[in-house]
């Protein structure tokens, strides 16, 4: 098998395919129909016509929006594929403000007109009640109709345009490594020389990123400046009734509370000598005093003269299978139906956008993952990762689309759990001493990212966002913030910091989510703690398993644990007894490295 790229014809047989432009069509009638009948909204018959509508429209815009996204992903020089970007962020609008005042009723009806829409046949209403009433605690921070509908009209060329701008300036940009011989390479493959064991192409590809994002600082500055400034105002024009904090929409899309974030990361500052442990512990294998910013990412040195470990594709593939028949057949089954439908790109190609991701096609609830495969483990790990999100999707693909969709704060503990289901597969096939310090190093390359990269990234977006409300910060500025929550946080575990890294690092560039950073250690600590389940409830837990990840569209984080797990977010306790697990096995890999 080689290293596979999409089969996306379940959705469209290309770009220029006749059935995109059917299905826009049918997208602009739903928007005409919804327009119509807007002055007949108090009428529940109308409401409950005009939410299938718009799920209808919801359902075909998302899926030619994944087409063009997978095709831009693959080559972001793609013109055709941003044009249908383009467009489809355009119609994305144009419905959101054809619903805005169904929405406007949803939100201010007496209780019982709610229960009366819901009343009704289709899963499609009927399922709505717990997005509704999400919706309904936002109610005192709304605008007018009106107010609504500009905003969203305005933002398709406003906030959404900075962060194409983002994905357009990185997905052409071109990195000249300080090899001595001055290699040019697509940014993306730059950075993935960061993640795999060419230790010494790792510095120079870290230093010319860094030179390419200072290249384009003023314009990365800009984006990030732009994009904050237009959620502080919009925030402050909603703070009408009460102060909006910035927070607020993070908490709300997340479906978390305030105090289980401020548990959360408290907790982890508590314990971040955990993750600098585990940094230092990494440094002493490098033969090193301390990590660097160009290396914390690799993969393990070799204990022997052997070179380290590549995989084949193929024999990663058949690893994830053998590791998820261990949780439950089906599982397994899993993997092989992604290889065999075409559901994985993997192939490095010019041009290829940056990271990892899983998305799906809603018309046809088909799971996609992309990446860009290098043969580490860690690739093999993010592999099983973006699977594991795929398997979410799968289980809950005979539900209401309305019931899918899960916060960021959710969505990865299906994913953590998979990783988490490969580390133990491969430990279990470990025979010697050097393998299993191989094995536990990605324990501790996992602390060090999620312990400690992501409090980093979570503090300097809280700290930007705090200064920015008092004006732009210019480039100088970002360093300088991002270096001391660097330094704050990887303490003396590292060498220097990576004062680009908020340039570099795509999630801070997204305009449709901000504080894309911390749901990754809740799903990280979460999963951690779903996992040791797996030892108490043997063959009952695949089952409950299941049930969880199809309750993470319809609950809020809080209420999951709760059901699931008996235990209670917003304490200190359920985020300790998970760092505890992993400090084990940081201590673990400690006491066999000490082995001669």
């Amino acid at each position: 098998m080689s290293t596979p790229n999409w089969d996306l014809s379940i959705a469209y047989q290309g770009l220029s395919d006749s059935k995109i432009t059917q299905d826009i069509e049918l997208i602009q009638q739903c928007i005409q129909t919804l327009v119509l009948h807007a002055d007949s909204r108090t009428s529940v018959t109308v409401v409950q016509n005009a939410i299938q509508t718009s799920e209808a429209a919801g359902k075909l815009l998302s899926t030619i929006n994944t087409f063009a996204q997978c095709h831009a992903s693959t080559d972001a020089t793609n013109g055709e594929a941003k044009a249908l970007i383009g467009r489809v962020a355009r119609l994305s609008s144009e419905l959101s403000q054809a619903f805005t005042p169904f929405q406007d009723i949803l939100l201010t009806s007496p209780q019982s007109f709610i229960e009366e829409v819901l009343n009704h046949a289709s899963e499609d209403v009927a399922g709505q009640g717990f997005q509704i009433q999400a919706m309904r605690k936002l109610a005192d921070t709304k605008l007018s109709i009106a107010e609504e509908q500009l905003l969203s009209a305005m933002q398709v060329d406003g906030k959404d345009a900075w962060g194409r701008l983002y994905d357009n300036i990185t997905g052409s940009l071109q990195v000249t490594l300080e090899d001595g011989v001055n290699t040019q390479v697509g940014l993306s493959q730059a950075a993935s020389l960061l993640y795999g064991t060419e230790f010494e192409s790792q510095e120079p590809a870290w230093r010319g990123i860094q030179n390419a994002m200072r290249t384009n600082q003023e314009s990365f500055a800009a984006i990030l400046n732009a994009l904050a400034g237009w959620r502080l105002t919009e925030y402050q024009k909603r703070s009408q009734a009460r102060d909006v904090h910035f927070l607020e929409t993070s908490l709300h899309d997340s479906r978390i509370q305030a105090a289980t974030l401020d548990a959360m990361m408290n907790t982890a500052k508590a314990n971040r000598h955990v993750g600098q442990k585990a940094g230092r512990l990494m440094a002493r294998v490098h033969g090193l005093q301390q990590m660097a910013p160009w290396n914390h990412l690799a993969g393990m040195p070799s204990l022997t003269d052997a070179e380290p470990k590549n995989y084949p594709f193929d024999e990663a593939i058949d690893i994830i299978y053998s590791a998820f028949a261990g949780v439950d057949q089906e599982m397994a089954d899993f993997v092989t139906l992604m290889v065999k439908n075409g559901w994985i790109d993997a192939a490095p190609s010019e041009n290829r956008r940056l990271g990892a991701y899983c998305t799906k096609f809603a018309a046809t609830r088909t799971p996609l993952v992309f990446m860009t495969w290098g043969g580490s483990r860690s690739d093999l790990l993010t592999l099983a990762h973006e699977i594991g999100h795929a398997f979410h999707n799968w289980v809950m693909r005979d539900m209401p689309l309305c019931q899918t969709r899960y916060p960021m704060t959710l969505a990865e503990t299906a994913s953590i759990f998979a990783e988490n289901i490969v580390r133990d597969y491969l430990l279990e096939q470990v025979t010697t001493r050097e393998e299993k310090l191989e094995m536990l190093w990605e324990e501790l390359s996992s602390c060090y990212a999620l312990m400690v990269n992501i409090p980093v990234r979570y503090e300097f977006e809280k700290a930007f966002y705090e200064q920015r409300s008092e004006g732009e910060l210019d480039a100088a500025q970002l360093c300088d913030l991002m270096s001391d929550k660097w330094q704050e946080w990887y303490g003396d575990s590292m060498s220097e910091p990576d004062p680009y890294f908020w340039a570099s690092k795509l999630h801070f560039s997204i305009s449709q989510v901000s504080f894309y950073n911390y749901p990754y250690l809740f799903g990280y600590l979460f999963s951690i703690g779903v996992y040791a389940q797996r030892e108490n409830k043997g063959a009952q837990f695949y089952q409950d398993y299941v049930n969880l990840l199809r309750d993470t569209g319809s609950m809020m984080a809080e209420e999951v644990v709760e059901k699931h797990l008996g235990m209670d977010l917003t304490g200190a306790d359920f985020w300790q007894q998970s760092i505890d697990r992993v400090e084990n096995k940081i201590d673990e890999f400690e006491s066999l490295l000490d082995q001669k």
